[in-house]
């Protein structure tokens, strides 16, 4: 597997303030074509995103499926 392919890209989410949001968030986001990790961290607001030829849109349209929104 190439390994150059894969990048990772941290964005920063408000709304999420406990474990439940982690989890609608993460469900969301690895549904997105092309993500191959998901990283939720509640307190810091952050999800770190991980795989190759990930849409931006569709990370941000996830989030905001998910009922939360990218700052």
């Amino acid at each position: 597997m190439d390994q150059t392919s894969q990048t990772s890209q941290t964005y920063r989410v408000t709304g999420m303030t406990c474990e439940h949001c982690a989890r609608a968030v993460t469900e969301e986001v690895s549904a997105v074509t092309g993500v191959s990790g998901v990283d939720v961290d509640v307190e810091a607001g952050t999800v770190v995103v991980r795989g190759s030829q990930i849409s931006d849109e569709g990370v941000r349209a996830a989030v905001e499926e998910a009922g939360y929104a990218v700052a």
